[in-house]
């Protein structure tokens, strides 16, 4: 069962893990830092649960190119109608995945104690 806060389930991002290949596999993993490392996506409920996480993926493609095939797979990612997770302003905001305003200044202090 997912709990969700309203009709946001959660949060998910992708992130760089350093591995080791081979040297004919090093331009593919070199991400854009120039680090070796594969690309995973983590996708975690509100209590920080994690629901679904799809590793492997080369260090060079980008977080959306990863989304796009955790949402196409047959038992892959599903968003429920009228649900969303947030994201962050690598990803684009389309039906089910919620990015904050491009340019807009956030502020922690801004949603401390209740604000």
């Amino acid at each position: 069962m997912v709990q969700s806060i309203g009709n946001c389930l959660g949060a998910l991002d992708g992130t760089h893990i350093k591995i080791r290949v081979p040297i004919v596999d090093k331009p593919r993993y070199r991400t854009r830092k120039g680090d070796i490392a594969t690309n995973m996506l983590g996708v975690c409920t509100p209590d920080m649960h994690f629901v679904y996480v799809i590793p492997s993926w080369e260090g060079s493609v980008a977080d959306g190119q990863v989304l796009r095939d955790a949402i196409s797979r047959r038992h892959g990612l599903k968003v429920p109608y009228g649900c969303y997770y947030l994201v962050d302003a690598g990803y684009t905001n389309c039906k089910g995945f919620l990015a904050p305003f491009r340019r807009q200044r956030y502020h922690l202090n801004e949603w401390r104690q209740g604000y």
